[in-house]
């Protein structure tokens, strides 16, 4: 008897292995040619190690030699970049990391604190034998751990997801949104001149690997509009000039990018694909085109009203958020309402300081008043990135007492004190279950959901890119030099223009040298990002803002020390507060000068003057709500400062 199990068992398991090779066998040319790839870019490395260790480093030659394959190697990863980017970034952070080290500031920080990640590979590896006297020893170390993360590939972890075809639109989704991004900018790639080398190379790989996964996958295919719009995208590419400041980025975002986005959009619809991977945390996989404010999600902008959809709800939740940013109450002397620094009628934003008041005029706060506008993309808020949620900033600056002097308990019973405010949150107590009275949350989400609905609206650069609309030839020159000579396209990413980059799941903080004053007799004394996370890399550090709007939200930087947009591009334009003389050891911004003329400077602002974004505003209210408490009734609309 049991003989005839084990034979019955082992005919099971010949069965099993017959289905499996068949399912693999039809998947060979697609899963073969990812082997094939990977052993060629570790048998690359290895080569790599072998010649650092022969190489006098000492002398120009062999270092120019080692430059040289790296370079070599850094097309064979381009070859594996749409999937070695999707499959495991924490690896790849170590094959071609951008930064030796970087904090992580993903939206994963709201469930785990801020951790160090050091990365390594063939960026880091080109770059330190730039600098004098290499050490041996860290060259072998940065292509070593390069070596060691491509392992990681050829784990079963990541092996058993090339089985089905639902990774393939994924990775392909994050390719085409670093497209538009990172690839042509020079964010990745420590040479301009094989800039545009690489992304010729890189397309043409993928479509191979577009060829092969149709004959793995004949049952969910790319479409073949989408072969014929990519193989026109690749020959735009390979027409344009090789010099990356020369090529029409506008053109070819707006034309083939955009366009392959929607395609790849509709087909991971149609096949109904699914993710099992956390890098697509925050993008939509509905949404059909890069620019639309729906493409990724940073924040609730709803609250504890998430679970909210019936209109008239909305409507109220609106209304009385409305009310409550204008109404003075929210401050601990019944002056100071959120209006009084985020001015409406100023985009949200306080245009007349450089820094706002103190609560009760006790002095300057030490930052300039942010515009709210477009803040839900971002991760983390506030400059420093100090809280990964819009409600938690709400409560920050209410309670602070340098800001509105209040307290939570006294907020909520002088809101409740007026019969507008209470009876709206009590008929709206139905839609959030979860809570049986009302709260200080349901004060802080209904601010957060009025301001944002401003945050909704579209720019001229915008409707451009949707081809519903043109915009003027110095547009799109200024984007040209946006994304390439001027490098403004390393910090500030499409489509928010702010430091959140593909997949959309990240702050960047950047160490700028920003000065105290225009003299730049002294460093900005804030420390920024290190005062949440001390590190080295993080003192002096800020997130990156939006450039939307940037025209009605002067002044600019932290501390608003530059009036006008002129002063930040010669800002940066100089080298930042290094090519000006400070002494900013930990600058990630370079300090060359980019040695832009007066003409592309002009062209610059043009670009961004077209992000500026066609907003409806509203008038304040005509009065606040009557309180049960005499002596709030004198309080003003928007408060006295």
């Amino acid at each position: 008897m049991k003989k005839k199990i084990i034979l019955f068992l082992i005919l099971l398991v010949s069965i099993a292995a017959s289905f499996s090779f068949r399912e693999e066998a039809g998947q060979a040319p697609y899963t073969d040619l990812y082997a094939q790839r990977l052993a060629a870019l570790s048998s690359g490395t290895r080569g790599i190690l072998e010649l650092v260790r022969r190489s006098d480093l000492a002398l120009p030659a062999e270092r120019e030699r080692i430059l040289t394959a790296i370079a070599g190697q850094r097309l064979l990863m381009k070859g594996m970049d749409i999937w070695l980017r999707y499959l495991e970034p924490v690896a790849y952070k170590k094959i071609n990391g951008p930064l030796p080290v970087e904090w992580e500031t993903e939206a994963f920080e709201k469930f785990e604190k801020p951790y160090k990640r050091e990365g390594a590979g063939f960026t880091l590896a080109a770059l330190y034998l730039e600098q004098e006297n290499p050490s041996r020893d860290s060259l072998l170390s940065l292509t070593a751990q390069a070596l060691t993360a491509l392992d990681v590939y050829d784990d079963d972890s990541i092996t058993a997801s090339l089985r089905d075809y639902h990774h393939f639109f994924l990775c392909n989704r994050l390719y085409l949104l670093n497209l538009a991004a990172i690839y042509t900018t020079g964010f990745e790639c420590p040479d301009p001149d094989r800039i545009v080398p690489e992304l010729r190379y890189m397309m043409r790989s993928v479509k191979e690997v577009y060829a092969a996964y149709d004959k793995g996958f004949p049952a969910t295919p790319l479409s073949s509009e989408y072969h014929e719009l990519y193989n026109r995208a690749l020959q735009f590419a390979e027409a344009q000039p090789a010099d990356f400041t020369q090529f029409d980025h506008f053109s070819f975002l707006r034309d083939y990018v955009n366009q392959l986005y929607l395609l790849n959009q509709q087909l991971i619809s149609r096949y109904k694909v699914r993710s099992r991977s956390m890098i697509d945390f925050s993008l939509n996989k509905k949404e059909i085109t890069i620019f639309n404010k729906a493409l990724y999600a940073s924040q609730n902008v709803k609250g504890i009203f998430h679970r909210v959809t019936d209109s008239a709800a909305l409507a109220e939740i609106d209304r009385l958020g409305k009310l409550l940013f204008y109404d003075p109450v929210l401050s601990g002397n019944n002056q100071r309402s959120c209006a009084s620094c985020h001015k409406p009628d100023q985009y949200f934003a306080d245009t007349l300081a450089a820094r706002p008041v103190e609560f009760n005029h006790n002095g300057l706060l030490p930052r300039n008043t942010p515009s709210l506008i477009n803040a839900s993309f971002n991760h983390l808020v506030m400059q420093d990135g100090r809280h990964t949620d819009l409600q938690r900033q709400t409560r920050a600056v209410i309670t602070n007492p340098a800001e509105m002097g209040a307290s939570e308990a006294d907020v909520l019973k002088k809101v409740l004190s007026c019969d507008e405010y209470r009876e709206g949150f009590t008929r709206l107590l139905a839609y959030t279950p979860t809570e049986k009275e009302i709260s200080f949350e349901h004060i802080a989400s209904a601010l957060t959901m009025y301001y944002s609905r401003f945050s909704n609206y579209y720019a001229p650069f915008d409707e451009a890119m949707n081809r519903k609309s043109a915009v003027a030839a110095s547009v799109r020159e200024g984007f040209n030099l946006f994304m390439s000579k001027a490098q403004c396209a390393t910090c500030h990413f499409v489509p928010q223009f702010n430091g959140v980059k593909p997949p959309y799941a990240g702050s960047e903080f950047e160490v700028l040298g920003v000065p105290s004053d225009k003299q730049y007799s002294a460093l900005s004394p804030d420390k920024g990002r290190y005062e949440v996370n001390p590190a080295t890399e993080t003192l002096n550090a800020f997130r990156t803002g939006t450039l939307r709007n940037s025209r009605y939200t002067a002044p600019y930087m932290h501390n608003g020390v530059f009036a006008t947009l002129e002063e930040v591009i010669d800002f940066y334009d100089t080298g930042g507060g290094a090519g000006h003389g400070l002494n900013v050891v930990n600058q990630t911004l370079s300090s060359d000068s980019l040695k832009l003329t007066a003409r592309e400077k002009r062209q610059l602002i043009s670009f961004i003057n077209a992000l500026n974004e066609n907003i409806r505003f509203e008038a304040a209210p005509e009065k606040l709500p009557f309180s049960a408490f005499r002596e709030l009734n004198s309080r003003k609309v928007g408060g006295e400062y």
